[in-house]
C-alpha cells in the first residue's frame, strides 16, 4: 500500500475503497518544490502584500506563491516562472489568514454547504463541525460518505465527534456505542472529542466516556468541555481527566477561572447568548492582557444572526473594545490552528499553508472584499464566485421525511397534573397546571398552551403542557429538534393537526397555522432537519416566522432555540425527552412516554 493510500472496508459491499489519507501526494509536494526551483510557475502570485504574519505577530510586506490550493512561498522573492499564473498587485489591501470556527453546529435549519458558503464571503474559510445530526440520523457509513462529498467545496471542513446524545435516549448505549465512536475519533477529518455535555456523567464514575477521552489524547486530538457556571474544583477535575477547552465563559471572572487552570477559552458571541461585549469588558477588569489562549466563536446561531457575516464581526467587535488588531486576527485564525494542531495547514501566511487569504481595504476592519479558499476565489471585488458543487444529500441519508402514520385527537390527551413553564428561550422548569386542558380551544388571555411531542418513527408521544410559549400561538408543528422527532405546539387542537398535516405534506419543516391556513412555513426537506435553501433565502424565511410568533405573544429571542432544547437535558430543569419528561437535577423520568 502507498504512503499516501488508506483502505476503507464496507462490509455491506465486501470491497475495499481508496482514499487518500495526506492532504498532497507525494507526486504535489514534489511539485511544489519546482516552482520554487524555476522549473514550475505558480498558479497564483500576490505581488506587493502587506500582509499579517501571525507568529511575529506583526504586518511584513512581501510576495506570496501560491500552487493550486497551497503557499509554496512567503517572502521578499519573485518567481522565475509565471508563464501560468494569475498576478494580483496588492498594494492597496491587507492580506489575513482565512478566518477559522472552532465550534460550528452546521444543522441549524442551514445545512453545511449552504452556512459554509454564506460564511466563506465574509472571510470564514475553515470550520470546526460538531457531527450530532449525523449520528442521530445518518449512520457512520453515509456519514463518512457525506464527509468525503464535503471535502470537495472550496472550504475546508473538520469534525468533532460527540461523547453522548445532550438527551435522554432510548438505547443510546447502541447509539454512542464504543465501536460508532472509536470509529468517529479515528476519522483523519475529526480532531476533537466532545463538545462534552455528559462532564456530570463522567465525575460520577462513566470509565466509557473516561477512555474515549483517553483515546482522543492519545490520537493527539482536543477535547472540548460544555462548563456553563462551573466552579473552580470542578474546572480543575475535568482539566485532570483531559478537558481542553471550553466555550462557556459568561463573564471575565469565568474566563479567568478557565485560563487559571490551563484550558483555552473560546469567546462566544451567538443568537442565543450574545456575550462578547460582556466578556471583552470582562478581560479588561481581570487583567487579561494576552490572547494566546483565546479564541472566537458564534456557536451555531441561527439563520439571520448571521446577516452581517460570520467571524469577521467578532474580530471587529474585538478591535473595537481595544485588543490590538493583530490579536483579533489571531484569536480568529492561528490560536485556533494551533489549539487544534492544524498550525501547519492554516491559521497563518507562511509558506506550506493551505491558501486561505482575506484581502481587507483596512487593518482595522476584519469583513474582506476579496477571498481566496484553497487557492480560489469565492469573493473578488466585493462579488461572489459562483460554485456549482452538487453534495448528493439524499444518497447521503439526508431526504425528505416519510411519515406513514398520522396525528390526531388521540394524541392530544392533556392530562397530567404539571407541565412546563419557558424561564428564558431555552431554560424550563415544572409548573401546576390550573386551567382545564380537556377543551379543544384554549383561551389566547394566558400563556399557557398544549404541548405534544412525537415520536418520529409514530411509536410514543407525550402530551403535556407549556407556558410562556405565547398567548395566541394556535398551531406550531416542528421536524426540527434535538433528536428529529416531532414537536406540535398550539391554543387550538385543530390547528395543531393542521399544522403536522401540512409539515408532513412539506417532507419536513416549521409550520405556523391559524384558523385552518399556514401563516407562515420553513421548509426542511432534508430529514427534516435542514433546509437546502441558499443562506440569504432562509434568513428571510426565519426572520418572518420569527416575526409572527412575536406578533402572537413569543416574548424571548430565538424560537428555533427553543424547539432545539426543549430536550437537551444538560440544561435545566425540566425536559420533554424520547424518554419522558425529565428531571434534570435529579436524573429522573418522571413521566415516561406513551406509546401510540
Amino acid at each position: 500500500m502507498l504512503a499516501w493510500e488508506l483502505y476503507y472496508y464496507h462490509s455491506t459491499r465486501g470491497v475495499f475503497t481508496l482514499e487518500q489519507r495526506y492532504r498532497w501526494k507525494n507526486k504535489e509536494l514534489r511539485e511544489h518544490v519546482q516552482v520554487l526551483d524555476g522549473q514550475r510557475s505558480p498558479s497564483m502570485l500576490l505581488k506587493n502584500a502587506t500582509y499579517l504574519h501571525s507568529t511575529l505577530k506583526k504586518w511584513v510586506e512581501g510576495h506570496i506563491w501560491i500552487d493550486r490550493d497551497r503557499i509554496v512561498y512567503a517572502g521578499d522573492r519573485l518567481p522565475e516562472h509565471t508563464s501560468d499564473c494569475e498576478i494580483i498587485d496588492c498594494r492597496s489591501h491587507y492580506l489575513v489568514p482565512g478566518y477559522i470556527e472552532p465550534h460550528v453546529h452546521p444543522f441549524q435549519l442551514y445545512n453545511p454547504q449552504t452556512f459554509t458558503k454564506y460564511a466563506s464571503q465574509t472571510g470564514t474559510t475553515t470550520f470546526i463541525n460538531d457531527n450530532l445530526m449525523m449520528f442521530l440520523l445518518s449512520g457512520k457509513k453515509k456519514a463518512f460518505t457525506l464527509l468525503k462529498e464535503l471535502k470537495k467545496l472550496p472550504v475546508t471542513m473538520y469534525w468533532w465527534t460527540r461523547f453522548d446524545s445532550q438527551t435522554e435516549m432510548v438505547q443510546e448505549e447502541t447509539t454512542f456505542s464504543n465501536r460508532e465512536v472509536k470509529s468517529w475519533l479515528e476519522h483523519d477529518a475529526v480532531i476533537q472529542g466532545g463538545e462534552l455535555t455528559a462532564w456530570p456523567r463522567l465525575l460520577e464514575g462513566d470509565d466509557l466516556i473516561l477512555h474515549w477521552m483517553q483515546e482522543a489524547k492519545r490520537m493527539g486530538k482536543a477535547v472540548e468541555g460544555h462548563l456553563p457556571g462551573a466552579s473552580d474544583k470542578t474546572i480543575a477535575k475535568l482539566r485532570l481527566l483531559g478537558i481542553d477547552g471550553d466555550h462557556e465563559s459568561m463573564t471575565g471572572e469565568d474566563v479567568y477561572k478557565r485560563l487559571l487552570q490551563g484550558l483555552t477559552v473560546t469567546l462566544r458571541h451567538s443568537s442565543i447568548r450574545p456575550d462578547l461585549p460582556v466578556l471583552l469588558e470582562g478581560l479588561k477588569e481581570q487583567g487579561i492582557d494576552t490572547y494566546d489562549s483565546l479564541l472566537f466563536t458564534t456557536d451555531g446561531s441561527t439563520p439571520a444572526f448571521y446577516e452581517d457575516g460570520v467571524m469577521n464581526g467578532l474580530i471587529n467587535m474585538a478591535i473595537e473594545s481595544g485588543i490590538p488588531e493583530v490579536e483579533a486576527f489571531n484569536m480568529a485564525s492561528y490560536n485556533a490552528a494551533r489549539h487544534y494542531g492544524i498550525g501547519h495547514l492554516h491559521g497563518m501566511i507562511a509558506t506550506g499553508r493551505v491558501a486561505n487569504i482575506n484581502f481587507l481595504k483596512k487593518k482595522d476592519d476584519a469583513t474582506p472584499v476579496s477571498v481566496l479558499a484553497k487557492g480560489k476565489w469565492v469573493l473578488k471585488d466585493g462579488e461572489p464566485v459562483k460554485e456549482d458543487t452538487v453534495i448528493p444529500w439524499s444518497s447521503n441519508g439526508f431526504k425528505p421525511l416519510d411519515l406513514n402514520w398520522e396525528a390526531g385527537y388521540d394524541d392530544m390527551q392533556f392530562s397530567m397534573p404539571f407541565g412546563i413553564e419557558m424561564v428564558n428561550d431555552v431554560i424550563t422548569k415544572p409548573y401546576s397546571i390550573a386551567i382545564n386542558p380537556s377543551q379543544d380551544v384554549l383561551s389566547t388571555e394566558h400563556d399557557e398552551s398544549f404541548l405534544l411531542m412525537l415520536d418520529r418513527g409514530g411509536k410514543w408521544r407525550i402530551s403535556t403542557m407549556i407556558k410562556g410559549f405565547a398567548h395566541s400561538v394556535m398551531g406550531f408543528a416542528s421536524s426540527y429538534s434535538n433528536t428529529g422527532d416531532i414537536i406540535v405546539i398550539g391554543k387550538s387542537k385543530p390547528d395543531m393537526i393542521a399544522a403536522f398535516n401540512r409539515m408532513k405534506e412539506l417532507g419536513g419543516g416549521i409550520v405556523l397555522t391559524e384558523h385552518g391556513e399556514v401563516v407562515q412555513e420553513i421548509p426542511l426537506p432534508l430529514s427534516g432537519i435542514l433546509s437546502d435553501k441558499e443562506m440569504p433565502e432562509l434568513i428571510g424565511e426565519e426572520k418572518a416566522l420569527k416575526e409572527a410568533l412575536i406578533e402572537r405573544g413569543y416574548t424571548f429571542a430565538d424560537p428555533i432555540y427553543t424547539l432545539l432544547f426543549l430536550q437537551s437535558t444538560h440544561l435545566p430543569y425540566i425536559r420533554v425527552t424520547p424518554k419522558g419528561i425529565y428531571d434534570v437535577m435529579n436524573k429522573t423520568v418522571l413521566f415516561p412516554t406513551i406509546m401510540r
